[in-house]
C-alpha cells in the first residue's frame, strides 16, 4: 500500500481576509512535490502595524522546503493575491503561472524588484493544463471583480480538486467572462475530490448581482449632477471603472482617471486585449481647463488610503484640481471591514467642502465580486465534490461555510491558517499544525511579527518615550546630573512643574544614594534609572512611558 499522501495547507487567507497562500503537495510524508496558489499581501492600520507598509503570509515553512515547490499558480490580480509574488520570488525561486492579464501585472512588479519578467509564464484557460510535478492544473475562468479571474482544476494521483479562487455568478460581467455553470459541470463529471472554496458572502442570504445592474443608476446619477463628477472604486475592478467612464461620456464630461494604480490596472487591460473600447480620457493639465460642469474625475482611495487622489482631494488639492461646494463625490465601491474610520474621515472632509457624497447604503451603486450563500450552494451543486474545504474568509465565514456543506449533504472541514490536511481518503484528516503567522515589510526591510518591531513601534505610540542619558567619570562616579529628552508626552505634570525637570530630579536623587555596586554595573544602573523614570511618569502624567538609558564611561 502506498503512503504516498495528498496535502492541503494554507499559510494565509484561512481564518482572515487577505494574504492568501495555499499550499498543495503529493508524495511520502515530508517529501511532498509542492505547489503554492496565490501570494497575497494584507494592508496595515495605525492601530496594528503603525509605520508598515505591506503585510505577507509568514512563508517560513514553504522556504525551508523551497526545493520541493514546482511552481506558484495566482488565480487573478488583486493584492491580496499577487501582491507579494515579486517580495517572497527570491526566497522560492519558482516560477509563476498567470493569466495574460493577471501575468501583465505580476511582470510589472517582478520588474520594480529586479526580478526576471520572463519567471512569469503566462498560460491560457482550460482545457490547457500545465504539468508541476505530480500535479496537471488548468485555468478554469470565473467571473469576479478584476478581468481573467479562474479557479484551478488540480489534478494529482489522488484525484481532482477544484479551488475556486475568487469568483461570482455574473452572465454579464461588463469586462471578462461571465460565469459558465455548464463548463463547471463538465470539468466536475469525471469526479471531483475536494472544492476548496471562496467564503467571503456565505452569510449573504440573497443571490449575488450582476456587474451590469450599476450602470444605469450610476449613468443617472451623472447626468443629474450639476457640479464636477468625482467616482472612487477599487482600481482593480476594471468593469467598474468603465461603467463610471460611460457615464461620465454619456453625460457629456470629459473624463480624467487619477491615481497610478487606476492609470496601471486599465494600461493592462488594454495591453492585454481585455478593453478595446474604453472612453477617451483627457490628462489632469488639460482638466484645469474644462469647465467644472463638464469634467468627471475618477480616483483612487475608496478605502480611506491617506496617499491616494480621494483622500488628497478631502483634504485640499490633488494635481491642480480641487472639489468644491455643489460637486457630487460616489463610492462606487464596498468599503472592507477595518478601513471605515479613514473613509467616513473622507466624507466628513468632503462634507466640510461643501460635497455631495453618496455611498452605496441604497446598493445602487456597487456590487460584489463574491459569491453570495445561495451562489455557494449552487456551485457545490454543480461540482458536487466528495468533502468542501471553505477558503478566503475570516474564521465564521469558514465555520460557516463547513456548515453550509454539511447540510447540503457533503463532508465540510475547518481549516485555519497552518493547519496541514489529509485529502487521501474519503474524508479530509488534521495530520498536522505548522506555525504560521505574518512577515511585515517595514520600509526596504522584512521583520517578523515576534521580532518586537511592531510591538514596540505600538508601545510608544501608546505611552511616548523617554531618553535618559547619564555620564560617569574614571571612578564610575556621576559626571554632572542625568538628562532626559521625551518624545510623545506633555510639557507639564500634575506637580505643576516641567516633566523633564520633575524626571531630572529624581533621577538625580536615585545616583546619589546609588552605592558603587550598582554604579559599576550598566545593566543594574540602567534598570534602576529606567525604573525611577517610569514611577515618576506614571506618578505625573498617568503613563509609564518606554525608556532608552545611555550610559557613557569617561575610559
Amino acid at each position: 500500500m502506498s503512503n504516498e499522501r495528498l496535502i492541503y495547507l494554507p499559510l494565509g487567507g484561512a481564518g482572515e481576509i487577505g494574504m492568501n497562500a495555499y499550499v498543495y503537495g503529493y508524495g511520502a510524508p515530508g517529501q511532498e512535490r509542492l505547489i503554492l496558489v496565490d501570494l497575497g499581501v494584507a494592508f496595515p492600520d495605525m492601530d496594528t502595524s503603525p509605520g508598515v507598509d505591506l503585510i505577507f503570509a509568514d512563508i517560513s515553512w514553504l522556504k525551508e522546503r523551497a526545493d520541493q515547490l514546482e511552481a506558484v499558480f495566482v488565480t487573478h490580480a488583486h493584492e491580496d493575491h499577487v501582491g507579494a509574488v515579486a517580495h517572497c520570488y527570491e526566497a522560492l525561486g519558482a516560477p509563476v503561472y498567470a493569466r495574460a492579464f493577471t501575468a501583465n501585472i505580476a511582470r510589472r512588479k517582478m520588474d520594480e524588484h529586479g526580478h526576471p519578467t520572463e519567471a512569469v509564464r503566462t498560460a491560457s484557460p482550460w482545457p490547457e493544463q500545465i504539468r508541476a510535478g505530480p500535479f496537471t492544473v488548468g485555468f478554469l475562468p470565473v467571473s469576479h471583480s478584476i478581468p481573467e479571474s479562474a479557479g484551478l482544476v488540480i489534478d494529482s494521483p489522488a484525484g481532482r480538486l477544484v479551488h475556486t479562487g475568487d469568483f461570482k455568478l455574473d452572465a454579464n460581467p461588463i469586462v471578462g467572462e461571465p460565469f459558465d455553470p455548464d463548463l463547471w459541470t463538465d470539468v466536475a463529471k469525471s469526479g471531483v475530490k475536494a472544492l476548496v472554496c471562496d467564503s467571503t458572502n456565505v452569510f449573504s442570504s440573497h443571490p449575488g448581482r450582476s456587474e451590469s445592474e450599476v450602470g444605469p443608476e450610476i449613468t443617472r446619477l451623472v447626468q443629474d449632477a450639476s457640479g464636477m463628477v468625482i467616482a472612487t472604486t477599487f482600481a482593480s475592478n476594471v468593469a467598474r471603472v468603465k461603467t463610471l467612464a460611460e457615464a461620465g461620456q454619456k453625460a457629456g464630461r470629459s473624463v480624467v482617471l487619477l491615481g497610478r494604480a487606476m492609470r496601471r490596472m486599465i494600461e493592462a487591460a488594454t495591453e492585454t486585449g481585455i478593453l478595446s473600447d474604453f472612453p477617451k480620457v483627457i490628462s489632469a493639465e488639460e482638466a484645469l481647463d474644462v469647465p467644472r460642469a463638464n469634467l468627471m474625475l475618477i480616483v483612487t482611495g475608496s478605502q480611506g488610503e491617506r496617499r491616494a487622489a480621494s483622500a488628497q482631494l478631502a483634504r485640499g488639492k490633488y494635481r491642480g484640481l480641487e472639489a468644491k461646494e455643489g460637486d457630487l463625490f460616489l463610492f462606487s465601491s464596498k468599503t472592507i471591514p477595518g478601513n471605515e474610520r479613514g473613509v467616513i474621515r473622507i466624507m466628513n472632509q468632503l462634507s466640510e467642502k461643501g460635497v455631495d457624497v453618496v455611498d452605496d447604503s441604497s446598493g445602487l451603486y456597487h456590487v460584489s465580486g463574491h459569491a453570495n450563500r445561495p451562489d455557494l450552494e449552487k456551485v457545490h451543486a454543480l461540482v458536487d465534490p466528495q468533502m468542501v474545504v471553505p477558503m478566503h474568509g475570516e474564521h465564521r465565514h469558514l465555520r460557516e461555510h463547513a456548515k453550509l456543506a454539511e447540510a447540503g449533504g457533503r463532508t465540510g472541514i475547518l481549516a485555519v491558517n497552518g493547519t496541514m490536511l489529509d485529502l487521501t481518503g474519503n474524508a479530509p484528516k488534521v495530520v498536522d499544525y505548522v506555525e504560521t503567522g505574518r512577515t511585515y515589510l517595514d520600509g526596504t526591510v522584512k521583520i517578523g511579527a515576534l521580532d518586537g518591531v511592531v510591538r514596540d513601534r505600538i508601545r510608544m505610540a501608546l505611552n511616548g518615550h523617554i531618553t535618559i542619558t547619564v555620564i560617569l567619570d574614571e571612578e564610575d562616579e556621576p559626571l554632572g546630573e542625568p538628562w532626559c529628552d521625551t518624545m510623545g508626552l506633555p510639557e507639564m505634570g500634575s506637580s505643576r512643574a516641567g516633566l523633564v525637570e520633575v524626571l531630572e530630579e529624581d533621577l538625580n536623587q536615585f545616583l546619589m544614594r546609588a552605592g558603587a555596586k550598582t554604579l559599576r554595573d550598566d545593566d543594574k544602573l540602567e534598570e534602576g534609572l529606567r525604573r525611577i523614570a517610569r514611577q515618576t511618569a506614571q506618578a505625573e502624567i498617568g503613563k509609564k512611558p518606554e525608556v532608552t538609558v545611555v550610559v557613557s564611561r569617561m575610559r
